[in-house]
């Protein structure tokens, strides 16, 4: 499943602000946080040494404002502005904005904002950022407990679905990462030439898989069956990757 990641940064000398868009770039798949600050100042220089794909950018800032630091953006880098006040939509947009967010937003909202810059990534660049995204991609974000625990994918052993539960098993733990979240959306987040789906149940790391017994894959000494549904697709893998 290719998944494109847009690269993003917060800019917001509020901090209940900078803490609120971060919380939700976080839950939103698409968006990869690299960078927060809270000066235009600071993010000039950031973005001088890791351009990004997108800023969410506050206006009314000390120094330097919004709509002063949006000019001397690099035009690769997309712009949505964040602001309490709405006197700024008009000016917000001459400067080519791909939206303008209104405090207090929600998720919902927020989203809708950041679904438009997606659209607008794949129409630009097509399926070639699509696919070096997919490539590049190599970790996520998962919430646990009261925290959001970032997953190096290089270390998953397999993906364990429990109703409405996932146990991430991973090479160096004895105990499962526990998160709230169904095995048919982390699917459509995950790297297709990496994973596997093999089991109502059960996501793989291709590369990790130790032995094939019949219908069963064998990780770290745990069994998994392939299951019929699944069986196909992991037969075609295998044959594509096997030496007659």
């Amino acid at each position: 499943m290719k998944t494109t990641r847009i690269t993003c940064m917060i800019v917001d000398d509020e901090p209940m602000a900078l803490s609120l868009i971060e919380s939700y770039v976080l839950k939103t798949p698409f968006l990869e946080l690299r960078q927060k600050c809270d000066s235009a100042i600071e993010a000039l220089t950031l973005i001088e040494q890791e351009p990004l794909d997108l800023l969410f950018l506050d206006i009314q800032m000390p120094d330097l404002n919004g709509l002063e630091f949006s000019k001397l953006v690099p035009k690769t880098s997309r712009i949505i502005f964040t602001t309490a006040f709405s006197e700024y939509a008009i000016e917000g947009f001459k400067v080519e904005a791909l939206d303008y967010l209104l405090k207090p937003f929600d998720y919902a909202e927020f989203l809708a904002a950041a679904m438009k810059a997606k659209e607008w990534f794949r129409l630009v660049h097509g399926p070639h950022k699509e696919e070096s995204d997919e490539k590049a991609q190599n970790f996520l974000f998962v919430k646990s407990g009261y925290k959001q625990l970032k997953i190096n994918l290089d270390e998953v052993l397999y993906f364990e679905g429990l109703k409405d539960y996932i146990k991430i098993w991973l090479r160096d733990n004895s105990k499962a990462v526990l998160t709230l979240m169904s095995l048919k959306h982390l699917e459509k987040q995950l790297p297709s030439h990496k994973f596997m789906r093999v089991h109502r149940s059960f996501i793989v790391a291709l590369d990790v898989i130790d032995e094939i017994e019949r219908s069963q894959i064998i990780i770290n000494n745990k069994r998994i069956t392939v299951s019929e549904q699944y069986k196909p697709h992991f037969l075609d893998y295998l044959k594509k990757n096997s030496l007659d």
